[in-house]
């Protein structure tokens, strides 16, 4: 068992490196599996298990990976691709599963799902890619311990998603990439990592258009070629390290980064006092003085990202005055509440609302890490907390940031991740 082990009191300065984007190169994995010949190469890879929950995955097909650490560098040889089978022992840990069912129907001609996983967001599900699967001409068979798809070749199509997911454009992208005739997708998602999977497929001779407008256009081609690509930086990762900054009282600077992908996570977060500045894809984070109270709706991209909306649940424990969120994405989001008032805060939730009503002083105590994202807004809430919090399942916090304890010790922070011998 993981648990992080936080010493609250010291202001973050200095410099941090800010890790290739989860969001996009999972993706980019899954698109790696269409070509049929060539290697693959993705540079700026994270160094985290979601990463290495993929490649198991893209091994259990029959590519042959090989993951350079020290380069952050990914080869892909899918040539081999030849099994249809996503096993449950790596796909239950995984819900970027899905991410691998387009290649499959169109290397292999079918898919058995075995199991998905990943963190526990409430009502999220699965429904709307295996209904974008089926309009595209595939059979659906969602058995009790198993999901059975089945194409001898999908056929364009006009696909609406009720909510434009990043996970359900991106998925889709790839089923019609290599689809007869063309493909359009409606409320389409608009975040960076969207059109940095899209610049991927391009290269790799796929016909896209559209992206940026929520409608997307995919004509489709009958092969895909490997390429090289560098992913993009995590708006994800960037934003925790400055609100680390914001929180402890600190200064830092943020290597490989561009506000320009925050939205509007950055007005939201000048509004509490965050002071920025840039200078090419170099980022400086400081808080100008006591954190202010701050009014949030969560919105798909541009929008403030749910996946930050903890963080800013722990700084506005430190506000001076009531903040309100209102959480519209994911419903297991306020999680989170109950781990911060054992630290001393005072947050109140009520559907999907929440008043924390600061400032108040934390204290350090043993909490749970409930999901990724809730797990790194409980290090921030260390940071800043008197005294000792122990974070367990800490093996969340691993699925989305890497070398996190490393890079924050970097900084000035008291920070260990433990692996107990009793796990």
């Amino acid at each position: 068992m993981v648990r992080y082990r936080v010493r609250g009191g010291n202001a973050l300065r200095g410099t941090a490196f800010v890790q290739g984007a989860k969001n996009a190169v999972l993706p980019m994995i899954g698109a790696a599996l269409l070509a049929a010949e060539g290697r693959t190469v993705l540079r700026n890879v994270p160094l985290i298990e979601d990463v290495r929950r993929a490649i198991e995955l893209a091994e259990a097909v029959g590519a042959r990976v090989q993951f350079h650490e020290a380069e952050r560098t990914l080869v892909i040889d899918a040539s081999g691709v030849h099994t249809p089978v996503l096993p449950e022992e790596i796909a239950s840990r995984f819900r970027g599963v899905i991410l691998f069912v387009p290649a499959l129907l169109h290397r292999v001609g079918e898919v058995i799902v075995e199991g998905v996983g990943g963190c526990n967001l409430g009502a999220r599900n699965l429904d709307f890619h295996y209904n974008g699967y089926k309009r595209l001409g595939a059979l659906v068979d969602e058995q009790e311990s198993a999901i059975h798809i089945k194409a001898a070749g999908l056929t364009g199509a006009t696909l609406y998603l009720d909510r434009p997911s990043h996970t359900g454009t991106e998925n889709l992208i790839m089923a019609a990439a290599l689809a007869q005739g063309t493909t359009v997708i409606e409320n389409a998602a608009l975040e960076p990592e969207v059109l940095d999977v899209i610049e991927m497929l391009r290269k790799m001779g796929a016909n896209i258009s559209g992206e940026g407008t929520g409608f997307i256009t995919v004509e489709g081609v009958r092969e895909l070629k490997a390429v090289e690509h560098t992913v993009m930086a995590d708006r994800l990762d960037a934003g925790a390290f400055m609100m680390a900054a914001a929180i402890t009282g600190g200064e830092v600077t943020l290597l490989g980064t561009s506000l320009e992908h925050l939205g509007v996570v950055r007005w939201k977060l000048e509004q509490m006092g965050v002071e920025f500045f840039q200078e090419g894809a170099v980022v400086h984070a400081r808080r100008d003085g006591q954190l202010r109270p701050i009014n949030v709706i969560t919105d798909t991209y541009p929008g403030f990202a749910t996946d930050l909306q903890p963080q800013l649940m722990a700084m506005a424990a430190l506000a001076g005055g009531p903040s309100y969120i209102h959480e519209r994405i994911f419903d297991g989001r306020f999680a989170l509440a109950r781990e911060l008032n054992k630290m001393g805060a005072r947050v109140e939730v009520n559907g999907s609302r929440a008043v924390v009503h600061g400032p108040t002083p934390l204290r350090g105590a043993t909490v749970e890490a409930h999901d990724l994202r809730s797990g790194i807004a409980l290090v921030l809430a260390g940071l800043a907390a008197e005294g000792e919090t122990v974070i367990e399942s800490g093996y969340r916090i691993d699925r989305g940031h890497a070398d996190i304890a490393q890079r924050l010790r970097a900084l000035g922070a008291d920070v260990e991740r433990e692996i107990s011998p009793f796990a």
